[in-house]
């Protein structure tokens, strides 16, 4: 795949992930563990979502160090642009408050993300601060790739509830679906081994047992 293409697909996935994002949370019925903690942290800082996710990021890199994980190209690009891409969703986007329409804003927000998660995985510019984490405890500490994102995210759940962020059916479809959506989406837009290897981390992405990418 040549490399301008590439980049154009990480810049379009990442953009298509924050606004994605930026759909779950005005459809009011739940949003993913991450996305929980920043709103709980948004909620009792003042800060707004995006710069809280930017923050967090910041925060979940300084656990790479010890992981000895390297961040890559798109791990920096994830970092600085989804948390300014779903505040400006969230400042374009209406709150919805009808049940129909929170579950279609729901849909198009999840369908999108599953979209977009293939586009800059695909891309294979490195992962995300999030899922080098997981894949940071998958190497140092042998942890089952599942294994490791599923403590992540009840951890980061359970604090986020605490500070009030919003769980609901959103999170447990969430949960649930964004690992086989994905599964779709990834191999339409992952990087040809013709072209080069993929990265550990684009690997690791179609591994089964890993709940979420």
């Amino acid at each position: 795949m040549l490399l301008s293409r590439r980049l154009l697909q990480l810049f379009v996935g990442l953009f298509a992930y924050g606004f994605a994002i930026s759909l779950m949370v005005r459809a009011g019925i739940g949003v993913a563990p991450w996305d929980v903690l920043s709103q709980g942290l948004a909620k009792h800082t003042g800060m707004s979502f995006g710069l809280i996710t930017f923050l967090t990021s910041l925060v979940v890199l300084l656990l790479w160090i010890p992981l000895k994980q390297r961040p890559r190209f798109g791990t920096v690009a994830n970092t600085l642009s989804i948390g300014p891409v779903a505040d400006l969703g969230l400042r374009v986007l209406p709150q919805q408050t009808e049940w129909w329409a929170q579950g279609l804003t729901f849909a198009g927000g999840l369908l999108l993300l599953a979209v977009a998660s293939g586009l800059y995985i695909g891309a294979d510019f490195g992962p995300g601060p999030r899922d080098g984490l997981m894949l940071g405890l998958h190497r140092r500490l042998g942890w089952r790739v599942g294994v490791a994102r599923t403590s992540i995210e009840l951890t980061v759940l359970a604090a986020g509830w605490l500070l009030g962020g919003q769980v609901g059916i959103g999170t447990a479809a969430e949960a649930l679906l964004i690992g086989p959506l994905v599964g779709v989406t990834l191999p339409l837009f992952a990087r040809r081994a013709s072209s080069a290897p993929a990265s550990p981390s684009l690997a690791a992405a179609t591994r089964p047992d890993m709940p979420r990418v």
